[in-house]
């Protein structure tokens, strides 16, 4: 499974707030809810928060293994 939880660490730290992803970026709120769910999204979602928050996509999302594979 891929893990956003480490995004919003990020997010604290940079002081980018929901809010403003959705006011000033124009991130969709489905989006920010499918990364709450650790649900799929796509590369250029992906691309796009790494240029708003400045960071590598490792610093956002990672991988952890399920524990039945």
């Amino acid at each position: 499974m891929i893990s956003y939880d480490n995004l919003w660490k990020v997010m604290k730290e940079k002081g980018v707030s929901q809010y403003a992803l959705i006011k000033k970026y124009h991130i969709s709120p489905a989006q920010i809810t499918r990364l709450k769910r650790n649900e799929s999204v796509s590369t250029h979602t992906i691309e796009m928060f790494c240029r708003i928050l400045d960071c590598q996509v490792g610093d956002i999302m990672e991988y952890i293994r399920d524990e039945e594979g």
